[in-house]
């Protein structure tokens, strides 16, 4: 029997600035946001799974994303690809040095309300959420998902620590109604900036307890150059797919993976290839730190690749 993951996120066409770039005067152009993330899961998705887009683009580039889909190895296009009137979201990526970028947004791709989006994840099997714009839903949707939906449910949160979500530069913030956000999802990614800005004293351990508390079983946060680290609650991960990662006993502890020998390159995307090859290896069965290694391979792999397209065959070749 197949089984579905939903990619669930927003397209984005990219002009990326490297120092090399502003050098040189010419930006880098590609396909990037969710790009990125179904690139990977198409190269690294379980034995016996399909990958599914859920994911709305404007009509100016939907053929485009279409016949970038088309060429990904078991990903899935139908319905869930929608395309809306609205202008496709576009990012301006300028770097500051190798690891630190501004990033400004245009465009208009609207949130998907719960009553749109239930028909979507209703015949999936796990969902991977990437907030890339930041407003692919609201709160209250992503709590009617969580109700809802009956398998694992993913979220690699960051732009939602992008203050002012839609047009212009995004500025880091502190996510209001953290909490209740953390609770609508098994697993939450966030880096270790995002992590910086909830409320309270500590390093990322007693920070990453807290996110704990809320609700999900496993709290991820990536930290650049040192790797990855976790927080988890006993019982973390389930028997996926089939059953959550409910709270249902004390934090089991906390732990770290550092990367292998650093590579050069360029790092655009490399957070969203770590995170759905991370959540396909828990999917697979793997242990956390062992499926952090893998995505740490996955994700260095990466970083020899500029852009999303094309990722597919660099990361599968």
């Amino acid at each position: 029997m197949t089984r579905r993951l939903g990619v669930l996120g927003t397209f984005v066409w990219d002009r990326i600035w490297t120092l090399e770039d502003a050098a040189r005067g010419e930006p880098f152009t590609s396909w990037g946001g969710i790009a990125y993330s179904l690139a990977a899961a198409a190269a690294v998705r379980p034995e016996g799974w399909e990958v599914v887009p859920v994911v709305k683009v404007g009509r100016d580039l939907e053929a485009e994303a279409r016949e970038f889909l088309a060429g990904l190895p078991g990903v899935a296009v139908g319905a869930s690809l929608v395309g809306v009137p609205e202008p496709t979201n576009r990012v301006e990526l300028r770097y500051t040095d190798r690891d630190h970028r501004g990033e400004r947004l245009t465009g208009g791709v609207p949130a998907w309300r719960w009553e749109e989006l239930e028909p979507h994840v209703a015949g999936l099997d796990a969902l991977y959420i990437n907030f890339i714009s930041g407003f692919e839903m609201g709160l209250a949707d992503a709590e009617a998902l969580r109700r809802t939906f009956g398998g694992p449910l993913y979220a690699d949160l960051h732009s939602l620590f992008l203050g002012c979500p839609g047009a212009g530069t995004r500025e880091l913030r502190t996510l209001p109604e953290w909490e209740r956000w953390a609770a609508c999802f098994d697993a939450v990614q966030m880096n270790e900036r995002e992590l910086g800005t909830l409320p309270g004293a500590g390093a990322w351990p007693e920070r990453a307890e807290r996110v704990l508390a809320a609700g999900p079983g496993l709290v991820v946060v990536t930290l650049g150059a040192e790797g990855a680290a976790y927080a988890r609650r006993s019982g973390f991960p389930p028997a996926w797919p089939g059953a959550r990662g409910e709270a249902d006993g004390a934090p089991a502890g906390t732990g770290r993976v550092p990367p292998g020998a650093p590579v050069p390159g360029d790092p655009t995307g490399a957070g969203d290839v770590w995170g759905v090859t991370f959540f396909c290896g828990l999917l697979q069965g793997l242990e956390v730190e062992e499926s952090m290694r893998r995505a740490h391979e996955v994700a260095a792999r990466k970083m020899g690749h500029r852009g999303a397209s094309g990722l597919y065959a660099h990361l599968a070749g």
